[in-house]
This record gives structure tokens, sequence and C-alpha cells, in this order.
């Protein structure tokens, strides 16, 4: 067992997804984890995943995570900080300035108060989902404010470093501004695209492939916690948008005369500056680094992946990313697979020499 930085116990209040993936990850270094939910079926799962024990009479916490909707976050963060006057609390809401607004509004002691952020989640959430190591490699913000010292706030970096998360410091306004372009306007994306699909003939959605599942991935999110994170950080995500209509009505306005002079330019130019965005998003373990794709075929049968995924470790390749796709009405599928690009031609010959079929 790896040693913790936490000396614990810690309290989780709220375990869904993230509230019991931290209860998780703690516990597999060996910290005490008290469990707190206002359903008890959620509680029960929680406990029996082993992510923690059901809170009793007598708790002493050393640090409060408070993982609740982003609605009752500053009620739950207030409540903790009064039940538990020597323990410092923190959250994990996707929105920063408006709890610490309602805070101290409601007069609570925010010198014990910080709140986080970690960019780590999935589209279902709930118990089940949780993950022990949901937070390895992610960036975790703390979004600190000048009511508590850095020494008190230590904690916390504790817990994100611990959990194995990668610690950005941040205000909470600038963190709001840079999840609203990162996270909460891809969203909306999203889901706008994906509401095109729903009087949209059976035939096409029948020819849809990985691309228009990537962009459609996260409109399965829930609709009723996204009004929450988008109503509390409406303005920067309001603004942000507005350039997006802008793009796009750049784009109708040359696509409406495609045979306009200067109009091929134009699309070039604008697709390209997606090209230069995507450049940007930071890969595997946060380092920007462009990975070469190669597409296998593997035959729709009971253990022909794993095999394959076998074979590239036995090559000595590190598999960075893996997307899987299936062709419709065909007993075959395709795996996309991301390595890094002076691996990819010894990988491809050692695939081809062990009978794999290379796409393309």
């Amino acid at each position: 067992m790896v040693e913790s930085r936490l000396t614990g116990p810690v309290r989780v209040v709220g375990v869904g997804l993230l509230g019991t993936s931290i209860g998780l990850g703690l516990r597999a270094r060996g910290v005490e984890v008290i469990l707190a939910d206002a359903s008890p079926t959620h509680l029960s799962i929680a406990v029996d995943y082993g992510a923690g024990r059901v809170a009793a009479e007598g708790d002493e916490p050393q640090l409060i995570v408070v993982c609740v909707p982003p609605d009752v976050t500053a009620r739950v963060v207030a409540a903790e900080l009064e039940a538990f006057p020597r323990a410092i609390v923190t959250d994990v809401a996707s929105v920063k300035l408006a709890p610490l607004h309602e805070l101290r509004a409601a007069g609570a002691d925010v010198s014990r108060y910080v709140g986080t952020h970690p960019m780590a989640g999935a589209e279902r959430g709930g118990p089940l989902s949780g993950r022990v190591d949901l937070f390895v490699g992610r960036p975790w913000v703390v979004a600190a404010h000048d009511g508590i010292s850095y020494q008190r706030g230590s904690v916390i970096d504790d817990l994100i470093l611990d959990l194995g998360g990668s610690l950005v410091e941040m205000t909470p306004e600038a963190h709001d501004r840079s999840v609203a372009l990162v996270s909460h306007v891809p969203q909306v994306v999203s889901s706008l695209m994906a509401r095109r699909l729903v009087d949209a003939p059976g035939a096409a959605v029948n020819l849809a492939g990985q691309g228009l599942r990537d962009v459609t991935r996260i409109a399965a999110s829930d609709p009723e916690l996204w009004v929450q994170i988008l109503g509390a950080n409406a303005a920067p995500v309001a603004s942000i948008l507005r350039l997006f209509s802008d793009d796009l009505e750049r784009m109708i306005e040359t696509l409406e005369a495609p045979e306009a002079v200067g109009a091929s330019r134009r699309l070039a130019e604008e697709l390209a500056g997606g090209n230069a965005g995507v450049a940007r998003i930071p890969g595997k373990h946060g380092v920007d680094r462009r990975y070469a794709q190669l597409v296998v075929m593997v035959d729709d049968s009971p253990g022909e992946l794993a095999r394959l995924l076998a074979e590239i470790g036995e090559a000595g390749v590190n598999l960075e990313d893996l997307r899987l796709e299936h062709s419709p009405g065909a007993q075959i599928g395709f795996a996309d697979i991301s390595v890094l690009p002076e691996r990819l031609g010894y990988l491809v010959e050692f695939l081809r020499a062990r009978g794999w079929r290379i796409a393309g």
C-alpha cells in the first residue's frame, strides 16, 4: 500500500461518481473515509464497494469533501463548516465563484474553505460508476481565495496528490471562464448537434460513424445536472457561444455561395483553424504531442480484441489511445490505435507479420 500524505479521516458528503471515486482512491492508500449521502441506497452501494464507512456520532474528520449538485453546494458546505469546526472543507462542484459568493453572503467561515474542481468524470454518474483511478493524471483546480491561509489549505493539496491528480491553481473567476470554454460550451454544442438526430430519417442515423459519436458522446449527460451547471456559469458560457455563433454565421454564408470568389479559401482557413485548435489540446499525461494512428481490422468474435492488445504489448509499443468502431451489417470492427509517431512503422510491420489486417 502506497503511503498517504493525508492522515484522515476524510468525510465525503455525496457518493455519486466523484464522491465514490474519492473514497475508493483514499481507501486504496489506507486513509479512513467517512461517507454521507441523502440517499440511503447510494450510501449502501458506496459502502459495499469499499469506498468508506457510514458516518457516525463523534466523527472528527481532518478534511471534508462536498460532492453534491451545484445548486446545493454552498448550503451543504456551510452546514459542514458549522458541524465540524476543526475541519477544512472543500467541494468539487464545476463552478467556483457562485458558491464562494453564497458562503460569504451567508457569513460562513471561509477561512476553512477552498473550492476545487477535478477535471474528471463520465457521462453517467452514481456510485456504480466510481473508479479508484478516476483522477490519475487529470487536472484538479484549486480555486484559492484570500480568506484562507496556505498552511490551512495545504491539506487539500495533499488530497489531490494522494489521488494522482495534477494540481492547478486558479482564481475562482479564471476557473469559471476556463471551464466555460473547455467543458460547458462543448456540452451545449454536443447537445444541440444530438438534437438534430431526433427527427432525422432512420436511414441517415444508421450511417453514423465514429465522427458523429465523438461529437455527440457527452450529449448523453444528465440534463438536470447541466441545467444547474449552465445556470451557475451562464455569463461566461453565453459570451463564448456568441463568438461561436459568429463562426457559424460566417461558415453558413460561405456555404450558401460555394462558387463565389474566395469561398474555397475561406472554408480552408476555417477548417485549418480547427486543426490548430485541436493541436493545442493536451494529450496523454498533459503533454502536447500529436500521435500517429493506425486502424486495425478486428473480427467480431470473442478474444480477438484481447489478442490484439496483448500483441501490441508483446511488440513493446505503448498504446496511447484506443477507439472502437463497428461496421454496420458486417462481423468486423475497426480498432483506431494511437501510438508515438516513431513507433508507428515498427508496429504496423509487427502486426502484419502476426496476420492482422491494417486498414488503408
